[in-house]
C-alpha cells in the first residue's frame, strides 16, 4: 500500500511540481476562452478546470493526465445557456458525471479495444490541427511585437533544453516573455484581456432548477452528448498518454473518475470538461508523470487566479501561444504521413477521414464514430474475402463433397451461396465445414438456402464438421433440419 503511494505520488516530486505549475499557467486562457464559447462568465470554466483536476488526480484511472474544462464540451452547451440558463448548465453537468460514472461500472472503457490504431492515430493529428488552428485568432490582425515574441518563446522552448533540463523550458519562456512585456511595456494581449478573472473560491451550490421530469427532459440529450465526447475524449487521450508513458491505464476508473469529477465540478459552479490530450502533453513533456502533477495543475490554477490574479493578467498570451504550438507540433504524428505509402490504402482512408471529420465539425464524437465505422466496414470486406469453397466429385460420379473454408457472416453469405452448382446432376452432396465459421443469422440463412434448394432438386444433402460455436447457432436458428418450419415458410410462399 505505502509503495502504491509512494508511486503514484511522490516518487517525482519536482518535475511534477514544475509540470503542475506550468500546466495551470497554461489552463488559464483556455479555460476562459471555453467558459466564452459556452456563453458563461470566466469563473465557471476556471472553477471547473480547478474542481476536475483537483477530483481526478484521486479517483482517475491514468496518472500524469490532465482533466479539466475543454472546447470540445463547451461547444455542446451554448444551445443549452442559450435558451435556458446557467443553473440548467450546472443540472446538466451533474446528470454527465453521473451517467459517465454508470458506464464506468457497465465497464464500457472496455470498448475502446474496439477502435482501430488508425483511428487514434487519425483522432492525435485532428486535435493537433484545432490546438494550432485555435492559436490563429492571436496571431491575425496584430503587431509584429506578437509575432517576434511568438517566434521567441519558441525558440526558448526548443533550445533551452540543450541548457539544461532540470526547468521546464514552457515555464522559462511564460517568465522570460512576460518580463519582457513588462519591461518594454508592449502594447500586447494579455490573459487579463481574455475575461474577468475570479477573486473569490468556489462554494458548494445546488442548481437552481425544478426537480420534475421537464427538467429531465431539457437536460438529458445535453448530458448523454456531454457524457459520450467526455469518455471518448477521455480514454482516447489515455491511450495516447499510455503509448507517450510506456504504461497502462485503467479504463473504466477512467470514466468513473470523470463522472465523480464532473458531479463536484457541477456543484461547484463549474462546467463539465474531460482529459485534454493538449495539455496531458504538456504535463508528459514537463516532466509531471504521477497524479500529484495533476493535483498540483489544480491548486496552482486556483491559487494563481484568485490571489496572484493581477500578475497572471498580465501573461502575453504570445507566450500561451507559443507553448501550443509546440503542443500541436509534439501532438501531430508525423510518422502518419511517412506511413501513407506504406500502410494499406483502408488504413491511410480511416485515418484521414477521421482528421477530415473532426475538425470540419469540431465534433471528435462524430470524427471517432466515422472512423469506426470505416474500420469496421474494411474489416469486414477483407474478411469476406478469406474464404472459398472447393469441391470433388467421387469416383461414380453419385456424391459432390464441398469444403468450406472461412468465415460466413453478412457480408460473405451471398459468396457462399454462389459457390454451389445447384444443377449438378448428382444423388448426395456432402458440405464439409471443419475450416469454416458461421457468426450470425445471415450466415445461418444462407446455409438454409444452399440446403433447401440441393433438397428441393432431388439431393441428400449432408453437412459435416460444424465447430461447437457454429453449432449452437446453427443448432438454434437453421430451419433446413425442421420440417414444420420449412412447411411455413412455403406455405407463406
Amino acid at each position: 500500500m505505502f509503495d502504491t503511494v509512494k508511486r503514484n505520488w511522490f516518487s517525482n516530486l519536482r518535475g511534477d511540481l514544475l509540470a503542475g505549475l506550468v500546466v495551470a499557467l497554461a489552463l488559464i486562457p483556455e479555460a476562459i476562452a471555453f467558459s466564452i464559447i459556452a456563453g458563461v462568465d470566466p469563473k465557471v470554466g476556471l472553477y471547473a478546470s480547478f474542481c476536475i483536476a483537483v477530483v481526478i488526480a484521486f479517483t482517475g484511472g491514468r496518472p500524469g493526465m490532465i482533466s479539466a474544462a475543454t472546447g470540445a464540451m463547451a461547444l455542446l452547451m451554448v444551445t443549452l445557456v442559450r435558451e435556458h440558463g446557467l443553473e440548467y448548465l450546472l443540472a446538466a453537468t451533474l446528470l454527465t458525471g453521473v451517467l459517465q460514472i454508470v458506464a464506468g461500472y457497465l465497464k464500457l472503457g472496455a470498448l475502446m479495444r474496439f477502435v482501430s490504431r488508425s483511428v487514434v492515430t487519425g483522432f492525435v493529428n485532428a486535435l493537433a490541427i484545432l490546438i494550432f488552428m485555435a492559436q490563429l485568432p492571436e496571431l491575425t490582425n496584430v503587431t509584429w511585437h506578437v509575432y517576434a515574441m511568438t517566434a521567441g518563446g519558441l525558440a526558448i522552448i526548443y533550445l533551452f533544453p540543450y541548457l539544461t533540463k532540470a526547468i521546464p523550458s514552457p515555464l522559462v519562456t511564460i517568465v522570460v516573455l512576460t518580463a519582457i512585456a513588462l519591461w518594454l511595456d508592449l502594447d500586447i494581449r494579455t490573459v487579463g484581456d481574455m475575461g474577468e478573472l475570479p477573486d473569490t473560491l468556489p462554494v458548494f451550490l445546488w442548481p437552481d432548477v425544478p426537480l420534475n421530469l421537464e427538467t429531465l427532459v431539457i437536460i438529458l440529450p445535453y448530458s448523454l452528448s456531454l457524457a459520450v465526447v467526455g469518455l471518448l475524449e477521455s480514454l482516447m487521450t489515455a491511450t495516447i498518454v499510455d503509448d507517450l508513458t510506456d504504461s497502462r491505464s485503467d479504463k473504466n476508473r477512467e470514466c468513473k473518475g470523470q463522472g465523480v469529477a464532473n458531479v463536484a465540478a457541477g456543484m461547484m459552479g463549474g462546467m463539465a470538461g474531460c482529459a485534454m490530450i493538449g495539455q496531458s502533453v504538456i504535463n508528459i513533456k514537463s516532466g509531471g508523470l504521477t497524479r500529484l502533477s495533476t493535483l498540483a495543475a489544480g491548486i496552482f490554477l486556483l491559487l494563481m487566479v484568485v490571489f496572484l490574479g493581477e500578475w497572471v493578467a498580465k501573461i502575453p498570451m504570445a507566450a500561451l501561444v507559443a507553448v501550443m504550438i509546440m503542443v500541436s507540433i509534439g501532438t501531430f504524428s508525423w510518422e502518419s504521413l511517412r506511413n501513407l505509402k506504406t500502410h494499406p490504402k483502408s488504413t491511410s482512408m480511416v485515418m484521414i477521414a477521421t482528421v477530415v471529420v473532426v475538425v470540419a465539425t469540431h465534433n471528435l464524437a462524430y470524427g471517432v464514430f466515422v472512423g469506426v465505422l470505416l474500420a469496421a466496414m474494411f474489416f469486414a470486406r477483407k474478411v469476406a474475402q478469406y474464404k472459398y469453397v472447393t469441391s470433388e466429385l467421387s469416383e461414380d460420379g453419385s456424391t459432390r463433397r464441398y469444403q468450406v473454408v472461412g468465415q460466413v457472416f453478412f457480408a460473405s453469405a451471398d459468396k457462399f451461396v454462389a459457390f454451389f452448382d445447384f444443377g449438378e446432376a448428382v444423388d448426395r452432396v456432402v458440405i464439409d465445414l471443419c475450416q469454416a465459421h458461421f457468426w450470425d443469422i445471415t450466415a445461418v440463412s444462407a446455409l438454409d438456402k444452399v440446403v433447401i434448394k440441393f433438397r428441393r432438386n432431388g439431393t441428400a444433402v449432408e453437412l459435416v464438421g460444424l465447430n461447437e460455436a457454429s453449432a449452437t447457432i446453427v443448432d438454434r436458428f437453421a430451419i433446413h433440419d425442421k420440417p414444420d418450419a420449412i412447411a411455413r415458410l412455403m406455405g407463406g410462399h
